[in-house]
């Protein structure tokens, strides 16, 4: 293979996973004027983005140019073949993938087997991020960490390729919610993402930018109970999944957001999970 091209060079993933998405390899090269790989095909994925001077790919029955800028796919399956231009043939950077996930993936920034090629400009970015990838195998003594670091590459160059693309991509007719809606979603996604946290009703509110009052009112409305309500309810809801579990109830206090562990302790009964209702005192006791 080097000896048909200029320059070569290629890095190995030595622990791919299949499963989901794995790198296989990748690397750069420059080949000789007319240089030809296929017709055939492949059992994994292969993209190459072109560089600079020029070639021809071909999928199946349609055959296109290919100059800088331009990536190419080549699907498992797909009898396929490519050949650098006599004049000015092309330098490339590829990468194989394989993985249950990829289809799909590739489907989202509007590659598919039908349109397998897309047009990037900003290819200075484009490369570095391919040469991360094969950077990535340094066959070192731990080939799977080599592995994650390249799909973790992998992705974000799928990403280019999707900003790139973005003017062929079909438009998501998501309806987005209307402003008391995202407010109560915001708040209810900060609860319950901080709710063993020392929190207060105040700071959640200026952290998402709302007056405390108007927070509270509108989330009344719609919860039907007020944000402090519903902050103990969610820590009420936890412990007494934990409560069947073996941790002490000090754990299970401090895992909640309750400092006060006696006190904590007071509301149940016997460790069983027969809680507390009087949400206002409680929370007043354990998060102000």
């Amino acid at each position: 293979m080097a000896s048909e091209h200029y320059h070569f060079t290629a890095g190995f993933n030595l622990a791919p996973d299949d499963h989901d998405l794995s790198v296989l390899f990748s690397g750069e090269g420059k080949p000789v004027p007319g240089h030809k790989m296929g017709p055939s095909v492949h059992d994994y994925y292969l993209i190459h983005t072109v560089i600079d001077g020029e070639g021809v790919f071909q999928s199946g029955s349609n055959s296109q140019g290919c100059s800088k800028g331009d990536t190419f796919v080549i699907f498992p399956g797909a009898l396929f073949s490519y050949q650098a231009d006599m004049d000015r043939p092309w330098t490339y950077v590829w990468v194989a993938l394989q993985g249950e996930a990829v289809e799909q993936l590739l489907h989202e920034v509007g590659i598919t087997r039908d349109k397998p090629i897309i047009h990037l400009d900003n290819l200075i970015e484009i490369h570095k991020v391919y040469e991360h990838i094969r950077l990535s195998f340094q066959q070192s003594a731990y080939p799977r960490l080599e592995s994650l670091e390249a799909s973790g590459w992998l992705r974000l160059l799928v990403h280019k390729f999707g900003v790139a693309n973005i003017s062929s991509l079909p438009s998501q007719s998501i309806e987005l919610p209307d402003v008391i809606d995202r407010q109560i979603d915001q708040a209810i996604r900060w609860i319950s993402l901080q709710f063993h946290q020392q929190i207060s009703i105040d700071h959640m509110a200026s952290s998402l930018g709302y007056h405390r009052a108007h927070l509270s009112k509108v989330f009344k409305q719609k919860i039907g109970m007020s944000p402090k309500q519903y902050l103990l309810k969610v820590r009420m809801d936890k412990a007494k999944k934990l409560l069947g579990g073996t941790l002490t109830i000090d754990q299970i206090s401090s895992s909640v957001g309750f400092n006060d562990a006696l006190y904590f302790s007071k509301q149940s009964v016997s460790g069983a999970a027969c809680l507390p209702v009087n949400f206002e005192i409680i929370f007043e006791r354990a998060s102000d």
